[in-house]
Parts: structure tokens; sequence; C-alpha cells
């Protein structure tokens, strides 16, 4: 077989095309989540302090005017400097898109147990009318 017909075959299943799906939504739903962090969340961080901690740093070498923007601070000669804001701004945002996918994941999985316990509770449906007379000329056929 061919590795064209073989490549062909692989893309053109049903696994391949639910695996591209998921990818773009999953794609499109951590836009969303990032937005949601971003804009939703961390301003209320502000609450504690500081909005964003970008611009912290720790000066490890040289002289840098309090105040100083992290990217400026940069550029002063001889200056060594411990840049951890931009970390910390970073690792609280993806936990916080962590945490949110969890939520996320933990609603949909009580919906998913609530709608199974609702299925194995409903009785199953009454037969239809013709069903149940069709039934009873049967048993009544059977009966003669």
């Amino acid at each position: 077989m061919s590795l064209v017909k073989e490549f062909r075959e692989f893309v053109g299943s049903g696994n391949v095309i639910d695996l591209a799906v998921a990818v773009l939504a999953a794609g499109a739903i951590g836009t969303i989540l990032k937005s949601f962090v971003d804009e939703m969340i961390i301003p209320l961080t502000g609450l504690m302090g500081k909005v964003s901690w970008s611009d912290s740093y720790i000066v490890l070498k040289g002289d840098i005017p309090a105040g100083k923007a992290l990217a400026e601070a940069r550029k002063i000669d001889g200056s060594v400097i411990l840049g951890y804001g931009q970390f910390l701004t970073t690792a609280l945002n993806t936990l916080l898109i962590v945490f949110a996918v969890f939520m996320v994941v933990k609603a949909i999985n009580a919906m998913k147990k609530k709608q199974a316990e609702e299925a194995a509770e409903a009785p199953p449906p009454a037969p239809a009318a013709q069903e149940v007379l069709l039934t009873e000329i049967r048993d009544l056929l059977k009966s003669k």
C-alpha cells in the first residue's frame, strides 16, 4: 500500500477529524479562559496591592533609581537585575487558567452524572397504541 494512500485513509478516518475539531475547540476555549483570567480575575488581585507584578525586580548589582520600570532599568550599564515579577504574573495566570478549566470540567462532569442518573431512573416509555392493539390481536389469535 502506498504511503499516500495510507495517509489519505488516516486523514479520512473519523478519529482524525474528531481530534482536529477538539484541538480547534480547545484553542478557542483557551482564548476565552485566558481573557476571563486577564480581564476578570487578575484585576481582583489588585485588591491585594498590585494589579501586575511584571515590573517587580531586585537589583543584584548596580545603582537603579527607585520606581524605574524594569525595561528601563535593564538598559543601565553595569546593572544586574533579577526580574521576578513577570515570572510571578505568568505563574499566577497559568494557575488561574488551570483552575478555571478544572471548574468547567467539574461542572460538565456533574451535568453528565445528573443526566445519567435521570436516564437510569426514567421508566421505559409506554408502547404506542398501535403496538398495544397488535399485541392484543396476537394474543387473541394464539388463544384460538
